[in-house]
């Protein structure tokens, strides 16, 4: 009978006008859990196949084909309906679909990600031997927890120009088969004044050296057995010698598998959710959505640096091809760039309960309540921040309730603790109405992230409304 009892007024009141975070899972029909954890399998699998932005470039394209998108290169004729991707260097790419609006008066609708992650990069000059083994220097790449990155299995990813200009790509440690590689740690019986330090400190930057080899070359008259073997055998496999490296982008990352995490399976442990998590909706909403808008996925490299470079979102190539474009069609590039509105989707810090002391958690995203939308990033006084309009906020708002997404908001930590960067401003320096918008994440920068399914989902549906 409580069941039943009528709501008092006070009840109805807060319902209506208290803000509060639902989680995903428990507004979901049985059908649409079913969708969030089918969704979450083709996920996975990208991420198993795509764990460098070269991989996941090659994937994008891959998916994009199978899907009846065809290459584009400039000065190339468009029309309505055509099914589209713009690869930059191999190492980012951009899938569009052309709508039928009028573009000087509807647009772009831009979702900007990026599918570089923190890594461990293998120097130029970078194999020595030493005590029993062989070494492969590193640099690491993007922001890490060093100490993380030791004792873990790795795998070696990346692609190598010979000296007669033949491109050899590597992928060693991730087939059941394969070697895996390791970075040494100091041993707890040792490590008493490697331990009183500071966390930073526990590994420096020139001790993630990569473990590759262990059994010396069969020869008395020469030196440096180890090394001899290793490159012996990179030579008889892949044709590479030691100058090669020279001419190469290696990387080593986790040798792990993306997984269920948790009795119910409700959680994905991966390495590369940051960003990838937002890269495989926003391709696959545009693969998978129609719409009237022209929309474009944009998954670029870099961001992790910066967003530097020939392939990060600060290139020309970009912004050219959107004038390109615009060409093609007909219309004004800059009456195109004021109408146009973009998602930049990165990944956003969770609430950690075993954390909390860096959270404000009021304004912090939870596990499962849904993508999660930053008006503001940046650091300190929102430094280096695009800072949304509450305009555009309001209208991706409604875009969202429209089509019943459930979503949430968040800011990065503490005002004076927290701090990160995303595309967002770089979009928004081209007079582009721009707001971030991605996953929840735990354990960002691991060798091994968190997240929810029901997130991913959601994610994934909110750039499908937004196109709408």
């Amino acid at each position: 009978m409580e069941k039943n009892r009528e709501k008092t007024e006070g009840q109805k009141k807060q319902e209506q006008l208290v803000y509060k975070k639902k989680n995903y899972f428990e507004q979901a029909s049985e059908a649409e859990r079913a969708k969030i954890f089918g969704y979450a399998e083709g996920y996975k699998e990208f991420l198993d196949a795509a764990k460098t932005e070269r991989e996941a470039c090659a994937r994008s394209i891959e998916m994009a084909r199978e899907k009846g998108f065809t290459e584009y290169a400039f000065g190339d004729p468009l029309k309505a309906g055509d099914k589209k991707y713009f690869v930059n260097r191999g190492k980012s790419i951009v899938v569009f679909r052309v709508g039928t609006k009028p573009l000087e008066e509807d647009g772009f609708r831009l979702i900007a990600t990026h599918i570089d992650a923190p890594r461990v990069d293998i120097k130029q000059v970078p194999m020595y031997e030493d005590s029993g083994m062989c070494f492969l220097k590193t640099h690491y790449y993007g922001g890490i927890k060093k100490y993380q990155w030791t004792a873990i299995p790795l795998a070696l990813h990346g692609a190598v120009m010979l000296k007669d200009g033949r491109k050899v790509e590597l992928c060693i440690g991730e087939g059941e088969g394969d070697p895996v590689f390791y970075i040494n740690d100091l041993l707890p019986h040792l490590g008493r004044e490697q331990m009183a330090g500071a966390a930073n400190k526990i590994i420096e930057g020139e001790q993630l050296n990569v473990v590759v080899g262990g059994l010396p070359y069969a020869d008395e008259e020469v030196n440096d057995k180890i090394k001899l073997t290793v490159l012996s055998l990179l030579s008889e496999q892949y044709g590479i010698c030691e100058e090669d490296f020279i001419s190469a982008e290696l990387c080593a990352v986790p040798a792990f598998r993306a997984r269920d995490v948790g009795f119910d399976r409700a959680l994905i442990g991966a390495y590369g959710h940051d960003d990838r998590v937002c890269s495989y909706p926003a391709l696959t909403a545009v693969l998978d959505g129609e719409s009237d808008h022209t929309v474009l996925a944009m998954l670029v490299d870099k961001e992790e640096i910066g967003s530097e470079g020939t392939t990060g979102i600060q290139c020309k190539v970009y912004e050219d091809l959107m004038e390109e474009i615009a060409l093609a069609l007909g219309a004004n590039f800059r009456k195109v760039r004021a109408k146009s509105k973009c998602l930049s989707s990165d990944v956003t810090a969770a609430y950690d309960p075993n954390f909390p002391g860096v959270y404000e958690k009021l304004n912090s995203a939870v596990l499962s309540c849904g993508t999660a939308m930053c008006k503001f990033t940046g650091s300190g006084g929102k430094s280096g921040s695009n800072d949304a309009t509450a305009e555009f906020v309001g209208e991706v708002r409604r875009m969202f309730d429209a089509e019943g997404v459930v979503w949430q908001t968040a800011e990065l930590g503490k005002v004076d603790i927290g701090g990160g960067g995303t595309v967002a401003k770089y979009v928004a320096k081209l007079n582009i109405d721009t707001v971030d918008l991605g996953v929840p994440v735990i354990s960002m920068h691991a060798p091994w992230e968190l997240i929810s399914k029901a997130d991913l989902y959601s994610n994934y549906r909110a750039f499908l409304a937004f196109m709408k």
